[in-house]
């Protein structure tokens, strides 16, 4: 059986992170760059982030290359391939086998090189499609996630399972983190690819510019969503790293929700724009609700998030609007 999880406290076992060795699978990505600076701010000067022109996570062999390269005592794996509802539609063979084969590749040589802790991030698409809100770790196998992700969502939460396998078999310490929708600064911004808030800062803010009398938004803007600021992410992954050892997967998120339609009329409102939304219904909506219960993660390593939307939102406009002709699309 899964360990229980340890009540938080300081304690004189709390790892260092200074002092290791550490590897940032994704580590050049929108979560990934800003966990690196904050590794850097505590003192980490032994950061590896492998890119995937040198290390294809796919293949086991790059994979053991990574390690007997870097040698790391700590992995954050963040890597990914993952878009939105219309890239998941695209994609769902390829987002199944590409999770999943990275993180079974990276957890068998973590447990081959006797790694000191693995952290992997998990998804909020691992879900069933109608949780309770607000949604408790309890329940992520009640029923199956929400169609249009779930062949990624499926993969990301079998290495919840395989982790917990190899501490139960192997003692390896790694633990598993649910962030809840991310969004901020260096988000893709690319309408084809991106998630919503990034898609929709990018159609009003054009829109404004351009003079455009309308924008089109998918769905029907009912279903709620609760979005988490990247930076207060990075920070919980580097508690969670310093603090957690348990098999028991933890929410990271604001505990916040807001619908789609909501959200797109504090944007339009952020961005100047003032022009007709134009909802298109044939579009799918995605599942009904998200929100996350993050009792879990404020009692077993003290994380409480810190932005909020309205603040996050704001940066995040600004940063596109700075950077939008040069910051590269992925």
């Amino acid at each position: 059986m899964p360990d229980e999880p340890r009540a938080f406290s300081p304690r004189g076992d709390m790892i260092d992170l200074a002092t290791k060795r550490v590897t940032v699978t994704g580590g050049s990505g929108f979560l990934g760059s800003f966990l690196v600076e904050k590794l850097r701010q505590k003192g980490c000067t032994h950061i590896a982030v492998p890119r995937s022109a040198e290390y294809d996570l796919t293949r086991q062999e790059a994979v053991e290359r990574l390690f007997a390269d870097h040698r790391p005592e700590i992995v954050f794996h963040l890597a990914a391939e993952v878009g939105g509802i219309g890239a998941n539609r695209d994609n769902p063979g390829r987002f199944f086998y590409a999770n999943a084969i990275m993180g079974i590749n990276l957890i068998e040589a973590a447990r081959r090189y006797g790694l000191e802790k693995f952290i992997q991030v998990g998804t909020i698409c691992a879900y069933p499609k109608f949780t309770p809100v607000p949604f408790k770790e309890d329940a992520l196998w009640n029923g199956f996630p929400e169609e249009t992700n779930a062949p990624y969502g499926v993969a990301k939460k079998s290495l919840l399972v395989m982790l917990q396998a190899y501490r139960q078999q192997y003692g390896l310490n790694g633990i598993y983190l649910l962030p809840v929708n991310l969004y901020g600064p260096r988000d893709n911004f690319d309408l084809k690819t991106s998630h919503v808030i990034p898609a929709l800062i990018h159609k009003c803010v054009e829109a404004r510019e351009s003079g455009a009398d309308s924008i089109e938004a998918w769905g029907t803007g009912r279903p709620t969503r609760e979005f988490f600021y990247v930076e207060d992410c990075a920070e919980g992954l580097i508690l969670a790293a310093e603090a957690y050892d348990s098999a028991e997967p933890v929410n990271l998120g604001c505990g916040q929700e807001i619908s789609i339609r909501d959200l797109l009329e504090l944007i339009a409102s952020l961005t100047g724009y003032a022009g007709r939304i134009r909802w298109d219904a044939a579009q799918p909506d995605g599942q009904p609700r998200r929100c996350l219960d993050t009792t879990r993660a404020r009692e077993l390593f003290d994380f409480t998030a810190r932005t909020d939307l309205r603040t996050g939102l704001s940066k995040t406009i600004d940063w596109y609007r700075a950077n939008r002709r040069t910051w590269p699309r992925r």
